[in-house]
């Protein structure tokens, strides 16, 4: 069936009365019809065929919509699917990379960026615990932190006359050497520090 190009609904009854249709109505006026009915009668035809054209353009317009829904769908499938196509490539290539640079993809624990500073003790505290041996305190208070720090910076190259355990004498580095100047015992350590430096040599354990 031939599409319909314009709407029916829009389509206004022709005036029959008017002298453009006298012709037609000539050819059905007789004995038993008059002008007026006949004029009637041609109304009555037109809005039987537009009212049959209007069904038509209804039933035009279902199938048009139907068949873009169909066509949509189709589309969006084919689109999913193209989707689900890439997806898998990057995936594949992806899980490639891994396998080529696995060292790269290594997981970072999740243990935040460090707010506080890094404590190092001297090297000669360092080394006590090293052996497991007795370490005072007070390496691991502020004091003794700044002076580790500042005989890592001025004399670590610097080199000192130290008695060994044994009684024999050696030359040992001098942030290896230990603070005896400087040193308080553990008996003598303010609160203060004792409070500061346990959490440290705990740490440093």
């Amino acid at each position: 069936m031939p599409r319909i190009r314009n709407d029916p609904n829009l389509d206004v009854c022709p005036d029959y009365a008017s002298e453009d249709f006298v012709a037609t109505r000539a050819q059905l006026i007789n004995e038993n019809t008059t002008d007026a009915q006949a004029i009637q009668l041609l109304k009555n035809i037109w809005e039987a065929n537009n009212n049959m054209d209007k069904r038509r353009w209804q039933q035009q317009k279902n199938e048009d919509r139907e068949e873009q829904v169909q066509r949509q769908r189709l589309e969006d499938d084919e689109q999913e699917r193209l989707n689900q196509e890439r997806a898998k490539e990057e995936e594949d290539a992806h899980k490639e990379e891994r396998k080529k640079n696995k060292f790269k993809y290594i997981p970072i624990q999740n243990t935040g960026i460090p707010d506080e500073p890094a404590i190092t003790p001297s090297s000669y505290a360092l080394r006590k615990l090293d052996k497991g041996e007795y370490v005072e305190l007070w390496y691991f208070t502020n004091d003794g932190l700044d002076e580790a720090s500042i005989k890592k910076t001025i004399d670590d190259d610097a080199m000192v006359l130290s008695t060994l355990a044994d009684g024999s004498t050696a030359w040992i580095s001098s942030a290896s050497a230990r603070s005896a100047r400087s040193v308080i015992n553990d008996e003598n350590l303010p609160f203060e520090e004792f409070c500061q430096a346990c959490p440290r040599f705990l740490t440093a354990l």
